[in-house]
């Protein structure tokens, strides 16, 4: 049975042009149908929705949502979001096109949301590129095939981090957190 929605995503480089996409896929006629269009119809200060194109008038199958996690800080940075990223998150999807991640048949009922990261400091538009259209891809592969794992989930639950974060002792932490009278 196929997923009537399939959320995704994906966390590729490092540093400041290190990428962060999350997906939302699903038919025109449903719930991601309707958040594509209420997203498109009503962009906020510094948030402003695009479709996703591979160049001008060519927009990428399925349609794509291009929804910025961060408001270009500089024209540098706006240029990053509109450019590389862009691009990366369009040759991402195509790319799940391609491959079968995304049938043919979607490519015209489906739609994408994605929500994209481009850090106010990046300054290689070649890894923004390399970087968003890898994240895109794995989010889409991802939210295919219902990943992370619930086992997955469970098992990284006393040492979560990312790249801003790490606990010095997550483990500990955890059995600290325990309700008196529940075990660990």
């Amino acid at each position: 049975m196929t997923q009537a929605l399939q959320i995704g995503e994906s966390f590729i480089g490092d540093g400041v042009n290190a990428a962060h996409v999350n997906t939302v896929f699903g038919h025109r006629d449903g719930p991601a149908g309707i958040a594509w269009a209420t997203a498109l119809a009503t962009p906020s200060a510094g948030h402003v929705p695009f479709v996703t194109v591979l160049r001008p008038s060519l927009p990428v199958k399925p349609l794509t949502l291009f929804v910025t996690k961060a408001a270009p800080a500089t024209d540098a940075h706006g240029l990053l979001i509109w450019g590389p990223a862009q691009a990366g998150i369009a040759a991402g999807v195509a790319e799940a096109l391609a491959d079968g991640t995304i049938s043919r048949e979607q490519a015209d009922s489906h739609v994408i949301i994605a929500a994209v990261w481009v850090n106010p400091g990046a300054d290689d538009a070649e890894a923004v590129y390399a970087h968003n259209r890898l994240s895109v891809h794995t989010a889409l592969v991802n939210g295919a095939a219902s990943l992370p794992s619930t086992d997955a989930v469970i098992a990284a639950r006393d040492s979560p981090s990312n790249p801003f974060f790490t606990p010095a002792s997550a483990s500990s932490t955890a059995s600290n957190l325990v309700p008196s009278g529940a075990s660990a």
